[in-house]
């Protein structure tokens, strides 16, 4: 295997860091609607790749089938939801909350395989869900004390972390005749035409937006998005895929220090115990699976 030009340990601290980042930036552009938010997340990635996709890989694109084309798009229709709903729980509920929560997508993955790829769910997997469930009541408990809006914040989280999960069983499949790069464009595009489509029927406007808010739009394009997960998907040709799994569930660690820091949010009691309790089961999950399965990193999760 070829030497890293650099630590991979050190790109995969500047992926969790990056990634981090996702939420505040959102929660920062309080003035937009969160499907505006997401559509010009993924259009600026669109337009930022595309000189590279076109450029190395546009014989790729003559080789789709009209199954794939629709797959893709189901896909990116997937990926808008997903944000569409994450982005939207930060309106509600706290950035400890909505990041905790939304990791939980690795378990929904794992009963989506179940259920689709007739993939089988030893003792530990199943004891490690619990855990993590448990702890996900224990967040939404505690949110509800607050106030019910938190706790319908914490339910869009959930239902973010379902439709990423609908994103990655169709990547699962796509991936497998797609190069990453091709894939990661197409079915950013989908989603992007899929979020004009939504923005446009609820009459949201594309304009008129503080400056502030349009460097925090390419801000969530660039920085959890290439300096996120495209340093996560580099780090996998020396790191094992467990090591990068693992490494990711530091993100609501992180995303909570950068909203106490830069936001001002308190991290209550219930947060912080039913937080440690979800990762905790979580990385038992990836322990209890990684023989079994194999965790995709899914770059446009978060």
């Amino acid at each position: 295997m070829d030497k890293p030009p650099f630590n991979p340990y050190i790109a995969v601290l500047i992926g969790v860091i990056s990634v981090s980042t996702a939420a505040v930036f959102v929660k920062m552009a309080n003035e937009a609607p969160a499907s505006i938010i997401a559509n010009y997340r993924l259009l600026f990635a669109v337009i930022i790749m595309a000189p590279y996709v076109l450029w190395k890989h546009r014989s790729e694109f003559y080789k789709i089938s009209k199954r794939d084309w629709l797959l893709t798009t189901a896909s990116g229709i997937f990926l808008a939801l997903h944000f569409i709903l994450w982005f939207e729980s930060l309106n509600y509920t706290s950035v400890a909350s909505s990041v905790v929560l939304v990791t939980l997508q690795p378990i929904f993955a794992f009963m989506g395989t179940y259920l689709f790829f007739q993939e089988k769910f030893t003792a530990g997997a199943v004891l490690s869900m619990i855990i993590a469930i448990t702890g996900s009541f224990l967040i939404g408990w505690g949110d509800f004390q607050v106030s019910g809006l938190a706790l319908f914040g914490d339910i869009l989280a959930l239902l973010g972390a379902v439709m990423v999960t609908g994103y990655f069983l169709m990547g699962q499949n796509l991936r497998k005749r797609l190069s990453l790069m091709t894939y990661t464009f197409v079915v950013y595009g989908m989603a992007s035409l899929a979020l004009i489509v939504y923005n446009l029927v609820l009459q949201h406007s594309f304009t008129g937006y503080p400056v502030d808010h349009w460097t925090l739009f390419l801000a969530l394009a660039i920085i959890p998005t290439f300096f996120g997960h495209t340093l996560f998907n580099w780090s996998l040709k020396w790191l094992s895929t467990s090591t990068i799994s693992m490494s990711i569930l530091f993100e609501p660690v992180g995303a909570s220090i950068l909203a106490y820091v830069i936001l001002g949010e308190g991290i209550t009691w219930f947060q912080w115990l039913g937080g440690s309790i979800v990762i905790f089961g979580l990385m038992m999950f990836i322990f209890s699976t990684t023989k079994k399965v194999k965790p995709v990193i899914t770059h446009a999760s978060k």
